[in-house]
């Protein structure tokens, strides 16, 4: 059985410092899970890149119906 990932749990409207690249990101509510990469430009416009991540929200929906 493969290991729980950790998520950090903000708080509505909390500031948090993420990595440029590789952040995951989970709804509480549904369990959807997006990989998110950022990026800032020449003009300091940050740019975001997101994909959902099928293999983690499986694996979150499924500890959401053990609960």
């Amino acid at each position: 059985m493969s290991k729980k990932p950790a998520y950090y749990q903000v708080s509505h409207g909390e500031w948090i410092v993420v990595p440029k690249r590789g952040y995951k990101e989970q709804c509480c509510d549904c369990g959807l899970v997006h990989m998110m990469n950022f990026k800032v430009d020449e003009k300091g416009r940050i740019h975001i890149q997101t994909f959902r991540d099928h293999r983690a929200t499986g694996g979150a929906r499924t500890r959401f119906r053990e609960e």
